[in-house]
Order: C-alpha cells, then structure tokens, then sequence
C-alpha cells in the first residue's frame, strides 16, 4: 500500500487547464483514467487526508504509485481521451459495463454485391446496416418473415447462394415468393440492391410510404379486374402492419431517440437503453457495473453515453438522447455526441408527457434488470469469496490469491510439444493474459523438463519486465525507465500470489526449483494431480486433501481444467498445421496461388519431385531462379511416410494429387 504523498506534485506543477490523467500502479500499470475542466482543482480532491475520501478512492489512490496527465484544449478533447485511454489501457477502478448478454441485431450486409438479412451477433462490421438489438432472435426471424412477401431480400449463406448459382435452380424461399432469387437471375444486382435500400428504409421507421404504395396499388389492380393481384397487394400491406405491430407505438410524433435509464445502489449500476426510431421502440439493451469508483448518477450517465456512442457514427446516434440526469460537462458530451452524429444532437432530462412516461418505463427494466443480476450474483460473489479463502488456508498463505496462474503441457506421443498458461482474478478467468509456448530446450517427451522450462520462462519475463520499468536496478538501485513505459498491459508484467501446475510432486518440484532460480520467493506452487484430486506442496510428502464438496478444490479444478482444454488447443493447431504442411513451403516467396499452379500442372508432388528444372519453368510465372528453389526446396524435403490401406494392410502408392 502506497502513501499518496510521495507521488503527490509539487505545488504549482499541475496546470489549471483541461486536461485527462493517469494514474499508475508500482507495475506501471494504469489503474484509472480521468478528465478534468482543471486538472489542478481535479487532482488535489485526491490528495486529501484519506480519512477524508471516499473508499473507493483512497483504495485507489493506495494501490497507485504515481500520476500523471495531459493537456488538450477543450474539454471535447478530453472527453475523447478519457473514452480513448480506458478502452486502450483496461484500467481496473474506472467504471466499465458489460453487456448482461450478446444481443441479436437484424443486420443487412450492403457491401455484397447481393446484399443478405440475417441475425448478427458480436462486433459492427463496416458496410453493414444494423437495427436494434433484439431481446430476442426469434423476434428477428419473425419480422423478417412477415417481410419478405413485400421485399424478397436474399437470406440464404454464400455457400448456399453458390450452390444454387451452380446448378441454376434456387432454393425454397425462391419457389414459394420470399426471394426474388438473383443467384439465377430473376432479378439484376441493381434491382435486388433497391429491394434492401427499400427494406432497410422500412425499418428504419420511414412505413407510411410503403403501406400507401401498396394500398394505391391494390385499388388499380381491384379496378382493373386483377382480383388475384389485388389480393396479393392486400396481404401484402396486411403482412407490413403486422411487422409494424410487433413495435408498438410509444411516441406519437414519429420520434428518434435513445432513452437511458439507471438503477443504482452502493456497489453496483444497471442501465437500461430503450432505442426508438419513428416513435417506436426497435430495441433494447441492457448493461451491470461494479461502482469501483466514487461516481454519482451524472457520472454513470456520462460513462454509458461514452459506451453506447463511442464506435458509432451518423444515423446511429439518434437525434435526440433522453437521461435521468445529465453529466457534469453536459456542453462537451452533447457536443462531442452532435460530432459523431454530423449533425446537432439533443442531450437533456424528459420533463412531461409521453417521453416522461416511457422514461418510468425504462427506469422500471433498469431495477429489474439490477435485481435480477444482484439474485445470480451474490452467490456468486459469496462462493468466489469463499473458494479463495479455503485455497489460502489449505495452502497456508497469507492472503487470499487474487490472481493465480496455472500451466499445463500438452503433446501427442512426444510431438508438438507445447504449454498453456491461464489466469483468474478474484476467481474469474482473464482471458486476455492466457499465453501460449512452444517448447524449445529440448526435444521428446518430458512433462517435468517442459514445466521447468516453462515456468522459467514466464518468471524471466516477468524480471525483464520489472527491471524495465524501473522497480529495482543491479545492486538493489532503482533504474531510470527510459523506455516510456505506455502503461499498456504487459505479457508478463504482473507476478500472481500463487501458480498451480497440472501435476503431481514431480511437476511441483520443477516449478518451485524454477523459481529459486531466479530468486523469487514470494509466489506460492502447488500441484493439482488429476487421479485423486489432491493438491501437492514443494517438498511435502503428503498431499493436501480438500474436501470433494470444498469450494476451494472446485476453483482449482476449474483453472485446472481451463489449463489443460487452452493446451490441448494449441497442440491440435500445431499438429493440424504441421500435417497440412507442404515441402512448397521452403520456397521463398512462393505464394499459394503458385503452388497450386504447380501441383495443377504435374498432378501431384511425387511427380513435381520428378520433375526437371526446364520442365518447371514450362509453368507461367516461374522463372529458372524460382524453378531452382523449388527443385532445391523438394529434395532437401524428408520423404513422407507411406501411406496404408487400414482394412486391408496395403501400402498405397502416392500417384494422385497432394495439396500444396
């Protein structure tokens, strides 16, 4: 624990200008980012006796080691900042939500030539027009259903577009009305992209025009007889209201507005995001937060704003934003949010009517969706609590261990012999500081000789790295880190309180002789032994038996079993890649495209290998330097291993083509 004032700047340091601010832990890590209008007034509140502070705050202020800042000139500068640094550095005591689920969007992919509707999940994609999100998928599909008897927008795969080009005849959807079938030509490129430009201008709220269309038409058609095409038109429109229903009507003049609401308590935040386009509601979403920070309501309005907006541009943001509250630098987030949008944004608090009410709506989903979160996780919480502490009595540790690291070895008959490394915090796995290795000392199979080599490893890049940033020097003095250290996440920056490896005493051994290697003595080892279950110290004869019903033992298996499935992943890509390797490969230069020129040409490698040098060159591109490389590259090549005939024992000759 640190003592704020031997970090604190001096008295006339900071300027009282805008501003954001880091502050780092002895890691260098960034551990939270802030804006200021003053920079000076800002950091001051944190220097303040810490009786004085908020918990949160004087935690957070202990566990830095250091602060700095930068000057921009507005605060719309430093707002973009703030938004920029926290995504870049992940900082642990800034305000993050996170989705409480993946929700669907119905997205229209216009940068096809034939663009598709379909349900889409995860990260926005360029050249996509997204609308939502959906509680729910099947709430897509049937919108999209209804739909697609007034505008037959392709729906099928690339493979099953493919398919159905090749042999001339389309699919189902194409027989049946809901696909006006360009994949043989019913329709031009042209016309099914007016078909999507239509689509998506129904959904995004513009549906008089559409109706009336086919309302006009219908009447032609009744007047001229056509009581079949009449008809069709009439269940048309009918097919339209019925998708248009499914939004109910929540604003009456045609509004475009995003509505965020909260619900809040003294640890945690829910916000609830209701988005209505052409005053209907088109979707909803909704996140949960730990206050690991000291922030009001304006505060958490402003960092889900920063979230929500953050990667969005043009129609996205909605022309008017509807808030419980609004944040402290209200003027700066309404105009950075008009820069994102290109055009004037509305930020402000409803006051009365229907905006007002359906605000109570969203605030209403907001502390549901807290209650519903707080009732799965506080035993969550209270388990996770409880494992660490068994784990830290069992091995007898000082303190609970908040991170723990675990390694495994996987290989396949002592080949591709590789190693994993994954990590939990507070007893969540950290996805993000999983690492890999290739074994490299030695080669055969020797799971204690690979964990000594892995562990050794890790812990000479965590020293490389703590002498890099200045922590310690030769002779115990500090050194000057001249290296600019950015403060991002490093590979193997930060030390864990306690390293489990898949195994039993021999592993163990290997792993805590390591790390007296290299001089570390304070991160604990044990071993998890798959046969029994137990867990095995450095230099005991016994093991530790937790109870089957332990919590701790669960954790442990857990990580375990993490470990083990990461390494059996890497290993299978490593032998999958190695087996589709080609001798082609060697070849400087040579690009996939050519190899497949090659093998296309002789038939097969056996008889490329058979080849001559002029015979090479008699294939288009590949010039007597090239020719020569590639005869070099085949007989250096070791000969491949026969194949068999598993029924009947037969050794099979290998005449036909082999892929480059």
């Amino acid at each position: 624990m640190a003592d704020p004032t031997t970090y604190r700047p001096a008295p006339g340091q900071i300027p009282d200008t805008p501003g954001v601010y880091k502050f780092r832990d002895e890691h260098r890590r960034v551990i939270y980012v802030g804006k200021a209008k003053s920079l000076r007034q800002r950091l001051a509140n944190y220097f303040q006796p810490l009786a004085s502070l908020h918990p949160r705050t004087a935690t957070m202020v202990t566990t830095a080691a250091s602060v700095e800042w930068t000057v921009v000139s507005t605060e719309v500068e430093a707002l973009q900042l703030e938004y920029s640094w926290i995504k870049e550095y992940d900082p642990r005591f800034n305000v993050k939500y996170r989705d409480d689920k993946s929700y669907p969007y119905l997205a229209v992919t216009l940068n096809e030539e034939f663009p598709r509707v379909q349900v889409m999940r995860g990260h926005k994609k360029k050249g996509v027009r997204y609308f939502g999100p959906y509680a729910h998928a099947w709430a897509i599909r049937e919108t999209v259903d209804l739909m697609l008897r007034v505008f037959p927008v392709r729906t099928c795969s690339a493979g099953v577009f493919r398919n159905a080009a090749s042999v001339g005849r389309p699919c189902l959807l194409g027989y049946i009305g809901k696909c006006s079938a360009p994949c043989v030509g019913r329709v031009t490129p042209q016309e099914h992209r007016e078909l999507a430009d239509d689509f998506c201008d129904f959904m995004a709220g513009r549906t008089g025009t559409y109706i009336r269309r086919l309302e006009k038409e219908m009447a032609a058609a009744a007047e001229e007889m056509e009581y079949e095409r009449a008809a069709r038109l009439r269940d048309d429109a009918e097919a339209l209201r019925r998708a248009m229903e499914k939004s109910a009507v929540v604003l009456a003049d045609a509004t475009d507005a995003d509505l965020v609401a909260l619900a809040e308590d003294e640890l945690e935040a829910a916000v609830q995001i209701f988005h209505v386009r052409g005053g209907r509601v088109r979707g909803q979403r909704g996140w949960v937060t730990d206050k690991v920070e000291a922030v009001d309501t304006a505060g958490l309005v402003e960092h889900a704003l920063q979230q929500l907006y953050g990667e969005e541009s043009g129609d996205a943001v909605p022309k008017e934003v509807l808030v419980p509250a609004l944040p402290d630098d209200a003027a700066a987030v309404t105009e950075w949010l008009s820069g994102r949008r290109g055009s004037q944004v509305s930020l402000r608090i409803p006051q009365r009517g229907d905006k007002k009410d359906l605000m109570a709506t969203v605030a209403r989903n907001a502390q549901q969706a807290l209650v519903l979160h707080k009732t799965r996780r506080a035993s969550d919480l209270t388990t996770r609590s409880r494992a660490l502490e068994e784990i830290a009595e069992a091995l007898d540790l000082g303190s609970a261990p908040l991170r723990i690291e675990c390694f495994d070895i996987s290989h396949l008959q002592g080949e591709d012999v590789v190693a994993s490394m994954v990590v939990f915090e507070d007893g969540l796995p950290r996805k993000s500081e999983y690492r890999r290795f290739q074994i490299k000392s030695f080669e055969g199979q020797d799971d204690v000789r690979s964990m000594h080599e892995v562990i050794g490893r890790r812990f000479r890049r965590y020293l490389a790295e703590k002498e890099k940033t200045g922590e310690w020097g030769e002779d115990g003095e500090v050194a000057v880190d001249e290296a600019g250290d950015d403060g991002r996440p490093k590979r193997f920056a930060y030390p864990p309180q306690l390293v489990v490896v898949d195994g039993g005493q021999p592993q163990v051994a290997a792993a805590r002789r390591a790390l007296d290697e290299l001089g570390i003595d304070d991160v604990a080892v044990c071993g998890l032994a798959k046969r029994l279950e137990e867990v095995w110290l450095p230099g005991e004869d016994d093991p530790v038996v937790l109870p089957r019903s332990s919590e701790g033992l669960y954790l442990l298996q857990r990580v375990r079993d993490t470990a083990h499935d990461f390494a059996i992943r890497y290993q299978r890509s490593k032998r999958t890649k190695r087996l589709r390797s080609s001798p082609l490969d060697a070849v400087p230069g040579l690009g996939d495209t050519r190899k497949q020129a090659l093998i296309k040409h002789f038939g097969s490698v056996k008889r490329l290998k058979q080849a001559t040098i002029e015979q090479i060159c008699e294939v288009p591109g590949f010039g007597r330097k090239t020719a020569e490389a590639v005869a070099v590259a085949l007989a250096r090549a070791t000969p491949a291993a026969p194949a068999v005939n598993t029924a009947t024992g037969e050794i099979m000759e290998d005449d036909g083509g082999t892929t480059a």
